[in-house]
């Protein structure tokens, strides 16, 4: 009884999960102790802020996991409605670097972008379930679920912010092909974005800047081109091992801030490319596990919902690590469970413990189906 009780748990992925925790933090320190030694006059700090983050996002992980996903149908609006209320207030809160995007509760501020995403997977998932006879209607199965998603989509670019709407609305595309949509509406909806896409690049001088400099990172190197030339170089200069743990050079004040978004060159050139594979690895473990994870979900709403997390994770890991090695322009996407971000680790732990749920419950219907058969 013990042991079947026990396999309902999907082990390799929630150890994946806890290693790319357990990473994250350590590259945290590693990437910000000398930046924040000589700006906050504590070397821990986000190390510390990390790891209180973690203390709290994997109780919640647990949790989440515990309850059937299925009950998540129920609070499909109320959670749209507080994600969109999170948004606008966020976009009425003091600007920090520039932009507006967090929300300030006492000592402690979110981005309600973070959860914006989640809250995208789970309505798009709600929705395709319910009108599943009505997928291939080009108004029940693209415009209205579009329409949805796209004021999230319009509330988070506001602040500004591309490269989480990108994100989006990629993962929203490949739901609505799984969700039973046809490909001429998907096509027709991806050539619609294209116009506004170029609309927001050309609108801001700054993303024109690291367009140009995405094309020829080499060719203004000390301008526009500063982030990416010294990324890629960080990468190069890592070798097959590495410099060792500590021993990068970007993070001393060759770049802003690199615990965050370029946190992925500070792997390659301390840890090498070996480094750089095995946190790869993790990465594809989750992708691995979560496809199956959603073959293997007992119906629409939890296939949908598993290949949405699991689109969501690996598309922003994908996008982060591409930015950091000049395959895709820079923006501002943190790396998953990586980059230093409480926001961000505590909804992807969210999503994580959704699809461990959701592998619990399908593995429950097995042990079932089992049993009557015997």
């Amino acid at each position: 009884m013990s042991s079947r009780r026990h396999s309902t748990v999907d082990f390799t992925l929630l150890g994946a999960m806890i290693a790319l925790v357990c990473w994250g933090l350590v590259m945290i320190y590693s990437a910000s102790a000398i930046w924040a030694e000589q700006n906050l006059n504590d070397s821990l700090f986000f190390f510390k802020r990390q790891l209180l983050w973690a203390a709290v996002s994997l109780p919640v992980m647990g949790l989440v996991s515990r309850i059937n996903y299925n009950r998540a149908r129920e609070w499909v609006w109320p959670i749209f409605i507080v994600t969109v209320l999170g948004l606008v207030g966020a976009l009425f809160s003091e600007p920090i670097a520039g932009v507006r995007r967090w929300i300030r509760v006492g000592p402690v501020g979110f981005q309600p972008a973070e959860f914006a995403k989640l809250t995208a997977v789970l309505f798009l998932a709600y929705y395709m379930d319910r009108k599943r006879s009505k997928a291939d209607s080009v108004y029940r199965g693209l415009v209205v679920p579009m329409s949805f998603v796209g004021l999230l989509l319009l509330l988070i670019g506001k602040g500004p912010d591309l490269g989480t709407p990108v994100l989006v609305f990629s993962v929203s595309l490949l739901m609505l092909f799984i969700g039973g949509a046809r490909v001429q509406y998907i096509l027709v909806a991806l050539a619609c974005s294209l116009p506004l896409a170029a609309y927001e690049i050309i609108k801001y001088p700054y993303r024109r800047a690291r367009l140009l400099s995405f094309l020829t990172p080499f060719e203004d190197p000390r301008g526009a081109g500063y982030q990416l030339a010294q990324s890629i170089l960080a990468v190069g200069s890592g070798g097959w091992l590495g410099k060792g743990f500590g021993a990068s050079k970007l993070k001393l004040m060759y770049l802003p801030t690199p615990h965050t978004d370029f946190i992925f060159p500070v792997v390659c050139e301390e840890l090498g490319l070996l480094g750089a594979l095995g946190l790869l690895a993790l990465f594809a473990t989750v992708l691995v596990r979560g496809v199956r994870i959603a073959r293997a979900a007992p119906n629409l709403f939890g296939t949908l919902l598993a290949s949405g997390i699991t689109f969501t994770i690996s598309l922003q890991a994908f996008f982060n690590i591409g930015m950091s090695i000049g395959l895709l322009p820079t923006k501002g996407i943190p790396l998953p469970f990586i980059s230093f971000g409480g926001s961000s680790l505590l909804a992807n732990l969210i999503a994580v413990g959704i699809l461990l749920n959701i592998s619990r419950q399908a593995n429950k219907d097995m042990l079932m189906s089992t049993r009557t058969e015997r």
